[in-house]
């Protein structure tokens, strides 16, 4: 029987809203389980860009990342946000570790090159380091993982949270039974984008080609649900996406929406 992973991205605007963190924080270092937390941040750093007078050019929700921005990124996601998450798990008893995909090399990645669009350092994932997640998490650690990878020569690059938290999912199904959570600020998938009580609870593969071809599914939820289902073919159990304060109900089926392969 394989011990219990709990993968968690958290984004959106619960990171920019003090009350809301705590909450979640609050429940989520009460899990009693093998956990990860994976941050993203866009909001700060894009202020921090403004007040450095530095332009911030975003293509389909990424960023498109220059030299100056790449050092914004590192130091607000590596940095700021990461240490204060770390920090304020390890003062709710969760013994936490921060990381970003260059520390012990986590995650290798390569600088994406498309055909007609300088994405300048972003990064795209080409393998997860899942034996020193697993020496971590064998040793008490919770993973604290901020959106910055690097690749073989040392360069780093800035990579979509909502990818790395699927890798790491994926590169782990083999050894947990891994539980994948995308939790923001939105109750979870609409069928109404104008009606936050339209959740659909469950989804399945079938169910999510209708919803596409109905153009149910738009926007930034697309690439989650892509990811969502791509890491359910690898072996993960389920993905859940919802309210990040209401993180006990998601975990027990009550709140949110659940991905399963069936």
């Amino acid at each position: 029987m394989k011990e219990k992973l709990i993968i968690l991205k958290i984004g959106g605007a619960i990171i920019d809203e003090p009350q809301s963190l705590e909450t979640f924080l609050h429940q989520f270092a009460s899990i009693q389980a093998n956990k990860i937390l994976v941050h993203g941040g866009g909001k700060l750093a894009t202020d921090m860009a403004r007040q450095m007078g530095i332009e911030q050019q975003m293509l389909n929700g990424r960023r498109i990342t220059d030299d100056a921005t790449l050092k914004i990124v590192t130091m607000v996601y590596a940095g700021h946000i990461n240490k204060n998450l770390v920090a304020a798990l390890n003062a709710k008893g969760a013994t936490s570790i921060g990381l970003t995909g260059a520390d012990g090399q986590l995650i290798r990645a390569h600088q994406r090159k498309h055909p007609t669009i300088d994405y300048g350092w972003v990064g795209d994932i080409d393998a997860v380091n899942v034996n020193f997640l697993q020496t971590l998490l064998a040793n008490g650690l919770l993973p604290v993982i901020a959106p910055i990878t690097c690749d073989t020569s040392g360069q780093l690059l800035n990579t979509n949270a909502d990818t790395i938290a699927a890798s790491l999912a994926a590169g782990l199904a083999e050894k947990y039974q891994v539980e994948l959570v995308y939790a923001f600020e939105h109750a979870g998938v609409l069928r109404d984008t104008h009606d936050s009580t339209s959740v659909i609870h469950a989804i399945n593969h079938q169910l999510y080609q209708q919803l596409l071809a109905d153009q149910v599914i738009t926007g930034g939820m697309l690439p989650k649900l892509e990811n969502a289902f791509q890491t359910l073919t690898k072996g993960v159990d389920k993905v859940i996406i919802g309210d990040a304060t209401q993180l006990n109900q998601l975990l027990a089926g009550k709140a949110g929406t659940t991905m399963t392969h069936e």
